[in-house]
């Protein structure tokens, strides 16, 4: 075990408990047909969700709002909590289809969000539409016009929520946003945007605790899922990634003051034709932010630009780096079972803090090659151990 300078190394050979349907029998049913919701998808139905949601969380028992099949559009939908009913089922059979002027949207934060809510579960085999491309379109044309664009689904201060079977299309931004939370489960959901399209993060969780993401198909422009600042107990498995940057945790060190990152693991997970596979990335700038407690496990690699990085000197694009030293503390990172192929020479790369290096890295059983042919690894301001077999051979 060491702690080693800045150097390049070649080869030297849950049980999820689905939500049952037959349960909303003793439930009291809202349709939002009958609340004026249209499922043509020519008037705007924003009123008609609306009506509905407030109707279940004014009822003192659980409630069920049924979507029907039918394209429903709708502005910017924000369902405030502090419910009576202790449960209420949202089943999505239809698609939300958002306007095509990215401007009604783009001015709001969210889409579809749920503040302050208890046991909502969203269900159903419906889809999100945000009609992105018409946003991404202007984006690219760096046109000064264009607004930030919004995130199509949020939950924010919300306990004991379920995701289950949804597609989210062309998200503006991100798509599923998960921020203070509490005891989440996320399963089978579709993300479904261009490679090329800004900053469609596919599920984004910070400020969280005990969020479960489950056999998901994540195809984007960003990263599949992004982990920020304050998330704990955070459990991936099962989850295709491509094309997209890959699952990172950060950026961090955005803020002085940051709460960290403990208790994650990632499991049984396929990258395809993507920029990173498994990432952790920190601004260079002083913070007071931490990463333990990582597990990475199972992963295929298939042609992944990074497939393995740790890189605390971030900086998208080489603008407005800080050009600092970052402050983020990385610790306890473990790496295992990760096989594939690399589309750049070095496959394992470690770029860490000089003030703050990273320790307790461990590497094992790890076979990444490039082009058929050896890989390599780079280790800067990193201690650590190789446990099993790694190749390329590990500069640990």
């Amino acid at each position: 075990m060491k702690l080693s300078g800045c150097n390049f190394h070649g080869v030297i050979v849950i049980v999820f408990v689905m939500l049952s349907i037959s349960s909303t029998s003793a439930m009291t049913k809202f349709n939002v047909l009958n609340f004026g919701a249209n499922p043509i998808g020519r008037t705007d139905s924003t009123d008609g969700f609306l009506k509905a949601w407030n109707a279940a969380c004014s009822t003192a028992d659980s409630t069920f709002i049924y979507v029907p099949k039918g394209r429903y559009l709708v502005g910017s939908l924000a369902f405030k909590g502090q419910c009576k009913s202790p449960q209420i089922i949202i089943r999505i059979d239809g698609t939300i289809v958002a306007p095509s002027d990215y401007g009604v949207l783009g001015k709001w934060e969210s889409w579809v969000s749920f503040e302050r809510v208890n046991g909502v579960s969203i269900i159903g085999q419906g889809a999100f539409d945000a009609k992105g491309p018409f946003l991404w379109a202007c984006k690219a044309s760096r046109s000064n016009s264009c607004p930030l664009g919004t995130t199509t689904l949020r939950f924010t201060k919300s306990n004991n929520i379920t995701i289950n079977g949804l597609t989210s299309l062309n998200s503006q931004m991100f798509h599923i946003a998960i921020n203070g939370c509490q005891n989440v489960q996320i399963q089978g959901v579709k993300i479904i945007a261009a490679g090329d399209s800004p900053n469609t993060d596919g599920i984004h969780v910070q400020l969280s605790t005990n969020v479960e993401i489950f056999n998901s198909s994540i195809k984007t422009g960003d990263d599949c899922i992004s982990i920020g600042p304050g998330t704990k107990n955070l459990w991936i498995e099962q989850v295709t990634c491509g094309p997209g940057h890959g699952i990172s945790i950060g950026s961090l060190a955005k803020d002085l003051e940051e709460d960290g990152v403990q208790n994650v693991t990632v499991k049984k997970t396929i990258f395809s034709d993507t920029q990173n596979g498994l990432r952790i990335k920190s601004w260079a700038r002083p913070s007071s932010g931490f990463v333990q407690g990582v597990r990475f496990i199972d992963s295929v690699m298939r042609n992944v630009q990074n497939p393995i990085v740790i890189d605390q000197n971030y900086c998208p694009h080489n603008e407005h780096c800080p050009g600092q030293v970052s402050g983020i503390k990385i610790k306890d990172i473990r790496y295992e079972n990760i096989r594939g192929t690399s589309l750049t020479p070095i496959a394992i790369k470690f770029d860490c803090s000089p003030k703050n290096p990273c320790t307790e890295i461990s590497l094992g059983n790890i076979n990444l090659t490039y082009l058929d042919k050896d890989a390599q690894s780079f280790c800067c301001n990193v201690e650590g151990k190789v446990f099993d077999l790694v190749r390329p051979n590990s500069c640990l």
